[in-house]
């Protein structure tokens, strides 16, 4: 199959539990990984920013890594979180870890040091030229303080074409319809953002990489895949049913509300590792709420 076909529909962006001690939940792991291939997930992003993969040391990035590919045995699309600040450091990570397994990359812009767009086009060819694997560019301004402008990604798409697609989460929809319109037609975009899903898809984008479906894949699923077949009015019914949860996941920063509603869904422990702390009392209670009041879309 295509892999520009192979990566499309539901993504899911994965957390990483952790035990009582701060330690990797491998068996809980387990649990949330056999719970998205069971419920329809199209493809797997393992050790991106939901995953608080800046507080996960490099060994213990390698044990999940091995862990996850040795569940999924090829059942779907594996896509390996790979970004830094620094160009060299991906580079080097390029070599440190065994992408055997995966289908793509996925490589956040820079952040901090914020790079004009110049810096953005040769950090990603660097990259590109470096890869033995595909690579996704992935925008999402609101945590890298930089936004990588449609005209750039345009360049790096027709440059390379080993850069696949983008996971777009600039938050905004006119970006989006610009990207939509000016890159290749088979180049990937993807809503990096759940409540834009489906107006993203309506577009033409190729999919969604969501938060939310770590809790509720099927939901999730179903509505990508009637947005993808273009039966809007149904798909859109499923986003507004979702919006509230989405909006409370994200209310106090991601992964705190989706590992809280994970704990209340008997699938991981409530800890995260500093410098992010668990989610209020308040949203716990509102999340749990929410669980009884929809505990058909789980």
């Amino acid at each position: 199959m295509d892999l520009k076909k192979k990566i499309s529909g539901h993504g899911v962006a994965m957390i990483t539990p952790f035990d009582a001690n701060l330690s990797i939940d491998f068996d809980s792991i387990s649990d949330i990984t056999n719970n998205l291939l069971k419920n329809g997930v199209d493809f797997l992003v393992i050790l991106g920013t939901t995953s608080e993969s800046p507080t996960i040391k490099k060994e213990e990035k390698r044990e999940i890594i091995e862990h996850i590919t040795s569940l999924n045995s090829n059942r779907v699309p594996l896509v390996l979180g790979l970004g830094s600040n620094s160009t060299e450091q991906v580079l080097e990570d390029l070599e440190y870890y065994n992408l055997d397994s995966f289908d793509a990359l996925l490589s956040v812009t820079p952040y901090y040091n914020k790079p004009n767009q110049n810096g953005l086009y040769y950090h990603y060819k660097s990259i590109a030229i470096n890869s033995i694997l595909p690579v996704i560019l992935y925008n999402v301004p609101a945590r890298t303080g930089i936004n990588i402008l449609p005209n750039t990604v345009c360049k790096l798409a027709n440059d390379f074409e080993n850069i696949i697609g983008i996971k777009e989460a600039s938050n905004d929809i006119n970006q989006a319809k610009e990207l939509l319109s000016i890159c290749p037609n088979d180049f990937i975009v993807l809503s990096g953002e759940d409540q834009l899903a489906v107006p993203m898809i309506n577009l033409g984008a190729k999919g969604l990489i969501s938060v939310i479906g770590n809790a509720m894949p099927k939901k999730c699923s179903e509505m990508v895949n009637l947005a993808l077949d273009k039966d809007a009015e149904k798909a859109i019914i499923i986003q507004s049913q979702i919006s509230n949860l989405i909006q409370m996941i994200f209310s106090e920063g991601n992964p705190t509300g989706i590992k809280a509603l994970l704990n209340i869904l008997n699938f991981c422990e409530n800890k995260l590792r500093l410098p992010l702390t668990p989610a209020s009392n308040k949203l716990f209670k509102e999340l749990k709420d929410e669980v009884i009041l929809n505990k058909d879309f789980f």
